[in-house]
């Protein structure tokens, strides 16, 4: 009598759709923050955003350290189960999902191999496009080959505990580059703070500059900004809840001044000669900015007679 194909029970659902899941999340994560240390080592002078680097490596490790895990318990669990039961190993629903995941793999090598070719073609030979190229490509081919030899083989639970420690090794080696790379939690806080810090003072500014406009005079103090009808009021350090100081050089000279916890990352970026200039940069400690208006560009704005 010709052996039966096990039927997919609920449990085999789950098993199987959380662990494609969390298998997809992680490498696409992997794969991000790949992407990104690229950018940070190769980056671009047109398009470079350290910010908004740290956001996506701080985005991508935090999928990766919470996914890939989760995989790696769905894999134990199912081999387990097969080994107890080596005849599940062909139930439908793990059929289906390993073959859209072969699927999705092929396609994704296939379509990286023509970008490469034509920005080849087109004379773009980077090493950053080359790099990022060879990240997708590598990590695709290696999900494509594992699931291939899953498939063909009956999945020897010593060879795939090698496996399952070597790819452990390579993703906690990623993730623990992104905490280099982004700092401490602590590390982030104080940059938060010193980020809020600035945003303060460039409101401030652009307050003082609307009152010198407006009164053709500078405020004495932050207090003299106060607006009952804006609703403006000076803001405070956000760590310490103290005044920043303002003082009043000239008639069109001002000063404000705040106390950073870490330099700005403007400066203590990996490559700083190509990160766009900003007037607020600063190091750690009391920081003073001179302001000096100029009033033929900020001259008191022309009145609009009422009609």
């Amino acid at each position: 009598m010709a052996e039966t194909t096990p039927k997919s029970t609920p449990k085999d659902v789950f098993y199987h759709l959380l662990s494609i899941v969390t298998l997809y999340a992680s490498v696409i994560s992997f794969i991000a923050l790949l992407w990104q240390y690229i950018n940070v080592w190769y980056p671009d002078p047109l398009n470079y955003y350290y910010a908004g680097i740290l956001s996506s490596v701080r985005w991508s490790a935090s999928v990766l350290v919470v996914m890939f895990p989760v995989y790696v318990l769905m894999a134990w669990l199912i081999n387990k189960d097969f080994k107890v039961n080596p005849g599940r190993r062909e139930i439908k629903v793990r059929k289906w999902l390993v073959y859209l995941t072969l699927f999705i793999s092929a396609i994704t090598v296939i379509v990286d191999i023509i970008t490469l070719v034509y920005n080849l073609l087109g004379g773009e030979v980077t090493p950053r496009f080359l790099f990022k190229v060879l990240a997708v490509l590598i990590t695709a081919a290696a999900v494509f080959g594992y699931y291939l030899w899953d498939l063909r083989k009956d999945g020897s639970i010593r060879n795939i505990k090698i496996l399952a420690g070597i790819v452990s090794v390579i993703v906690a080696g990623v993730v623990i580059g992104a905490f280099f790379l982004v700092g401490s939690p602590a590390h982030q806080r104080e940059l938060n703070f010193d980020e809020r810090r600035v945003s303060d003072l460039q409101m401030i500014q652009n307050q003082t500059v609307t009152y010198w406009q407006q009164k053709n005079k500078l405020p004495a103090t932050l207090s003299d900004l106060t607006d009952s009808i804006s609703g403006f009021t000076a803001p405070k350090d956000p760590e310490t809840n103290s005044d920043y100081e303002y003082n009043v050089l000239s008639d069109i000279n001002f000063q404000l001044c705040a106390n950073f916890n870490l330099p700005s990352q403007n400066t203590s970026v990996v490559r700083p000669e190509i990160y766009p200039y900003y007037n607020w940069d600063h190091g750690a400690g009391l920081v003073c900015f001179d302001r000096t208006i100029d009033p033929q560009l900020y001259g008191k704005p022309v009145p609009v007679p009422l009609k």
